[in-house]
């Protein structure tokens, strides 16, 4: 029996899942709050100087998953891309992730790897106790020079919070090398999408089972008529915020022309702790096989979300974390509703990771219905 879904949002996880529900044979609701599609990681061209421009913030595609990486391709033509962070600190700038060229510009040294290694665990810390916090484990990590100039400053204006405050699983995302590799990531497949990632998200949305409404906020009691609801908006907006609002911090961007080329890369990270904003992108760069005369340059300035805000980064400490478990617990008295994606689930998750977490959301529901189980309702268990 062919079924009525509502899927409520029009990013990666709410796309992915319409468009799975669809080419098995059910006819998808897509219901979108903002005038576009492909929520935080909305492109398009800016109309003075053609370059593509990432309006939330850039978003770089990057997966050892081949299923992920072959499913996106199947919606556009994706082109390589390597991305690479610089950081520019004390009147001087350094490549990021620290690498074995950051250690020894910033001793003035020539050290070998094994040389490396060794001369920072001598200037590592170690702690009088367990690591908990994000500056116990930079400074166990990296010793005090290190940490203060790269991390303190840009953590607190990133954040908000004292890095004392803030748990110590954010640093260990971060990877630290000990060779002159100075790509970002180490994932096999690194790409942007060539007509960017509204097109992509467009042509997942492109089927006529599908039916899109943008402009168009839903409630918990618009549902009715649905056999079911996957719910990609904030969990705690999906109850009213009947329990208080889960923290998220979120970005203001100042955004600027120039002739020419501004910076030179595509971000620039200033952690010195004097400077207002975290970091500058110049969004020409994000697709380098592209030329563009002027330029589109943002300064980022992060702070905490506040009603009407755009969230961006979930705070997830102790207070956010025994709220969001109030909020999962009535998410587990739903029925026939699914929360998935980063609003749903309340985590940051890069895109390979809401596709695969969508894909897999879609088919165990499907296969469920298929064999006449009780149906999933709370897929990805957010904390």
């Amino acid at each position: 029996m062919k079924r009525q879904y509502l899927v409520v949002g029009a990013g990666l996880s709410g796309a992915v899942v319409a468009r799975e529900l669809a080419e098995a044979g059910h006819r998808v609701s897509v219901r979108e709050a903002r005038d576009h599609v492909a929520g935080n990681c909305h492109t398009e061209r800016d109309a003075q100087t053609g370059v593509m421009v990432h309006r939330y913030g850039p978003h770089i595609f990057h997966t050892d998953d081949t299923e992920v990486w072959a499913y996106v391709n199947q919606f556009t033509r994706f082109r390589p891309y390597a991305h690479k962070v610089k950081a520019q600190a004390r009147g001087q700038v350094y490549t990021l992730p620290m690498n074995l060229h950051t250690i020894n510009q910033f001793f003035g040294l020539t050290l070998r790897p094994d040389e490396a290694r060794a001369f920072l665990a001598r200037q590592a810390r170690s702690p009088t106790g367990p690591i908990a916090s994000f500056e116990d484990q930079a400074v166990a990590w990296l010793g005090e020079d290190l940490y203060r100039t790269f991390f303190e400053g840009y953590t607190r204006k990133q954040w908000g919070r004292a890095p004392v405050d803030l748990p110590a699983s954010i640093l260990k995302r971060l990877p630290l090398r000990f060779n002159y590799d100075d790509r970002y990531f180490n994932h096999r497949f690194q790409a942007m999408p060539e007509q960017g990632y509204t097109a992509m998200v467009s042509r997942m949305l492109d089927h006529p089972l599908i039916d899109i409404r943008l402009n168009t906020p839903v409630r918990r009691s618009d549902v009715a008529g649905f056999d079911h609801v996957f719910c990609t908006a904030a969990i705690d907006a999906w109850f009213g915020h009947m329990l208080g609002h889960l923290g998220y911090r979120t970005l203001r961007f100042e955004e600027f022309h120039h002739d020419g080329d501004y910076q030179g890369c595509a971000v620039m990270n200033y952690p010195d702790p004097d400077c207002p904003f975290t970091r500058i992108t110049e969004h020409k760069h994000f697709a380098p096989w592209e030329e563009h005369a002027q330029s589109v340059v943002y300064r980022e300035y992060a702070r905490d979300c506040a009603p009407g805000d755009t969230p961006f980064y979930p705070i997830r400490l102790l207070d956010e974390k025994a709220l969001l478990s109030d909020y999962v617990a009535l998410a587990e008295r739903e029925r026939n509703v699914s929360f998935l994606g980063r609003l749903g689930t309340y985590r940051y998750l890069d895109m390979d990771r809401c596709i695969r977490e969508a894909l897999d959301c879609a088919r165990t529901h499907l296969a469920a219905l298929a064999d006449g189980a009780p149906l999933p309702v709370f897929s990805v268990a957010p904390i």
